[in-house]
């Protein structure tokens, strides 16, 4: 049986078919236009479904199931989009827009992040845990919790927002309106945004001619391979941020004890790159001077398709 799930995006939206057997068997994505409302986005949705079973020969069929992952914050009764700043959506009732386009379907609405942790939990890092933890480090911050073996959906159902967790009170502006949160320390903008810094302090350095000092094009992926290759700026970069991830993951570690920890997003796709550092790190500013493991998360950008399609899907037990 076939499963369908959308991950929405600022920029675009991912649509997938997904097997019993956690696979995206087939994918079509289409650019999100900002300022469609939730009308458009509906639509958009319906299209992509249509050239996925198309593709996959199954023309006129309609999904069971359809579930749509979105970075925000959600009604979980109403299934309405509260707050979603990245998508100019507040008080969408996209759920009951999704049904009209799918009317023979039961419709999910999940926070992108905790989509992620439900596919990794079914297929991936988090696989057999009973307690572990996903952060999606990319151009925020990320996460979603499981706990006794499933998703924990926030105590008022609104979800886990490990990212504005205060790291540095009176810190650095957030997009939040807060100031200090981990996000503006931890995701992988943050440590794209040291690297300009770094490239303007040492313009003669690998991480500038590489950067052909043009700061845009600083990624956080191009800060680590200068620190790979030696270059004394990125290497402190680095070296800084992984301080700071760690401190954030060592107080998450206080507070849950989890069994894993996975790291997914951009940064995540580093592999032991990032998390051989970070595991040592961390462990050291735990109170019990150790930690559960922490591993690389398992299904990259197919996460949110996954988690998405099979939101009603039952975890293997441990």
């Amino acid at each position: 049986m076939l499963h369908l799930g959308f991950d929405v995006g600022g920029t675009n939206v991912a649509a997938g078919l997904v097997d019993d057997g956690y696979q995206v068997r087939f994918r079509a994505s289409e650019r999100f236009r900002r300022g469609c409302g939730g009308e458009g986005l509906a639509a958009l949705l319906r299209s992509l479904s249509e050239r996925l079973y198309a593709e996959a020969g199954l023309a006129g069929q309609e999904p069971e199931q359809v579930g749509v992952a979105l970075p925000g914050t959600l009604d979980p009764e109403r299934q309405t989009v509260i707050d979603a700043h990245n998508l100019d959506f507040h008080g969408v009732p996209l759920a009951a827009l999704v049904q009209e386009r799918f009317p023979a379907a039961r419709v999910s609405l999940l926070n992108d992040a905790d989509a992620a942790t439900w596919a990794e939990l079914l297929a991936g890092a988090l696989r057999g845990c009973r307690s572990g933890l996903l952060l999606t480090l990319g151009t925020g911050v990320g996460g979603g919790l499981i706990f006794d073996g499933r998703l924990f959906p926030g105590g008022l159902g609104r979800g886990v927002e490990p990212g504005h967790m205060l790291l540095h009170a009176g810190g650095r502006l957030c997009s939040c309106g807060q100031r200090g949160c981990a996000e503006r320390y931890c995701s992988a903008r943050a440590l794209a945004q040291a690297g300009r810094r770094a490239m303007n302090g040492d313009p003669n350095g690998l991480l500038a001619r590489r950067a052909q000092n043009r700061p845009e094009r600083v990624s956080a992926k191009l800060v680590m391979d200068c620190a790979k290759q030696g270059d004394p700026a990125a290497q402190a970069v680095f070296r800084d941020y992984v301080e700071e991830l760690s401190a954030f993951l060592a107080t998450l570690v206080n507070l849950l004890d989890p069994e894993i920890i996975a790291l997914g997003g951009g940064l995540g796709q580093s592999g032991e790159e990032l998390c051989g550092p970070v595991r040592e790190l961390t462990a050291a500013k735990c109170f019990h001077k150790s930690c559960g493991r922490i591993l690389p998360a398992a299904l990259g950008n197919d996460a949110g398709i996954v988690g998405a399609a099979l939101a009603g899907a039952e975890p293997d037990r441990f």
